[in-house]
């Protein structure tokens, strides 16, 4: 959002938590963006950002929600789709749900064979709780090192997008997530955040059910501070 309103001209203000990645909000800001701190969660910040825009009369722009943002990541199944092997399973990290509907809604058009697998943190497991049991689950808190799809107030419209995408949700231990950090940092080179390794840490946690199968997943997120790094890495 902030480099695409950067290079239109457009003004952009970002509600994030006042506990969000110190080094996702340098990012933003540095791409022009007017980073406010609310609340102590992702959720809490969204709904000081929708009071901000009905006062100010400006778009509201909600991950998960607004189609926009699932189109975008549909692009994403459209790559995937482009792959020379036949793909048996694509694990995808599940937050407000963007990134999982947006590549699913493509995959499934075109490869319908394939699995698509949502993960979550079971400390934040409230959009596969939800999806599960087809009525919105919500939590007071979350606990996770997964802030990226730390969501406690799933998007009802995001569940509904999931019914005849999904055919599996998975949640994974905090121990399998920071092993999959590690393995992607020292085998392939690889930064990435929490919330872009469940992928990896669902295959951990289950071998027999990927193995022999071609798998997929989608690495998303670096963004860790250097003490994060020294920690986790």
């Amino acid at each position: 959002m902030a480099y695409a309103c950067r290079r239109r001209g457009i003004k952009l203000t970002i509600y994030a938590a006042e506990k969000a990645n110190p080094l996702k909000i340098d990012r933003m800001r540095a791409l022009g963006a007017d980073v406010v701190l609310s609340g102590e969660d992702f959720d809490q910040a969204k709904l000081e950002a929708r009071k901000f825009s009905e006062e100010r009369g400006v778009r509201f722009v909600e991950d998960g929600f607004d189609i926009e943002t699932v189109i975008g990541a549909g692009t994403i199944g459209l790559e995937l789709s482009r792959s020379a092997e036949t793909i048996d399973f694509i694990l995808v990290p599940l937050g407000n749900g963007a990134l999982f509907n947006g590549a699913a809604t493509y995959v499934k058009a075109k490869m319908p064979k394939t699995k698509m697998i949502a993960v979550q943190a079971k400390g934040a497991p409230a959009m596969i709780e939800s999806w599960k049991s087809g009525r919105v689950v919500k939590y007071d808190s979350i606990d996770t090192m997964a802030d990226g799809i730390g969501v406690r107030v799933p998007i009802e419209q995001a569940l509904l997008d999931m019914d005849g995408l999904a055919d599996e949700g998975l949640l994974v231990e905090e121990s399998s997530i920071l092993a999959a950090m590690k393995l992607l940092h020292r085998h392939a080179g690889i930064v990435v955040e929490p919330a872009g390794a469940v992928g990896i840490s669902a295959v951990l946690e289950d071998r027999e059910k990927f193995a022999g199968k071609t798998v997929a997943t989608i690495v998303c997120g670096s963004n860790l501070t250097g003490e994060q790094m020294g920690k986790w890495l």
